[in-house]
């Protein structure tokens, strides 16, 4: 389930979020040393927000010195929406929503570009890349594109971890572009 999307457009939480993108789970105490200009009470108050809204979950919890230290992870699809989603959805939630996908996306994007050394011969040799594509279809045709989608796909979601697996992300957004506007005469 998706979080909502003015949970996630908060800067503080955003960078939470993108903290713990790629499947990174961190106690508060790491993500404390990761966003150490964000005061400490702030960085609680916002991360108590993001597991009371759905966005983060707790996988781990143990005794440290007398109190419980959590681990915390973000939720597969937190800023997923789907037909089910979009179908409650009024515009300005669609393009709050839109914004949180882009920015979790690009921070994502981002952490994965920090991981390099900067040379172009090192992003050479990561499979990475985006690109748009527009397609004439009719409503017919446009369900079976997003059906033939979600049944290449459905394989490679189902692996698990282990195996010399690397967790990679493919992001799409499917939209209709507006009819024409004729010009005034």
């Amino acid at each position: 389930m998706p979080a909502r999307p003015d949970l996630l457009l908060h800067p503080v939480r955003m960078r939470v979020v993108r903290a713990l993108l790629g499947g990174r789970r961190c106690t508060t105490g790491q993500l404390r040393d990761e966003l150490s200009d964000v005061p400490v009470a702030t960085l609680y108050r916002q991360v108590a927000r993001l597991v009371e809204g759905g966005a983060l979950e707790i996988v781990d919890e143990h005794r440290v010195r007398g109190s419980v230290e959590r681990t915390y992870a973000l939720r597969d699809g937190v800023v997923d929406v789907g037909p089910e989603e979009a179908a409650r959805m009024t515009p300005e939630s669609a393009k709050q929503a839109l914004t949180a996908f882009l920015a979790a996306l690009a921070a994502g994007y981002e952490r994965f570009l920090d991981t390099l050394p900067d040379s172009p011969e090192a992003l050479a040799r990561e499979v990475h890349g985006f690109r748009t594509a527009a397609f004439w279809l009719t409503e017919a045709e446009l369900a079976a594109l997003t059906e033939d989608l979600r049944a290449a796909l459905a394989p490679y979601r189902a692996c698990g971890e282990g195996g010399g697996r690397r967790r990679v992300h493919l992001a799409t957004v499917l939209f209709p572009d507006p009819p024409c506007v004729a010009a005034p005469t």
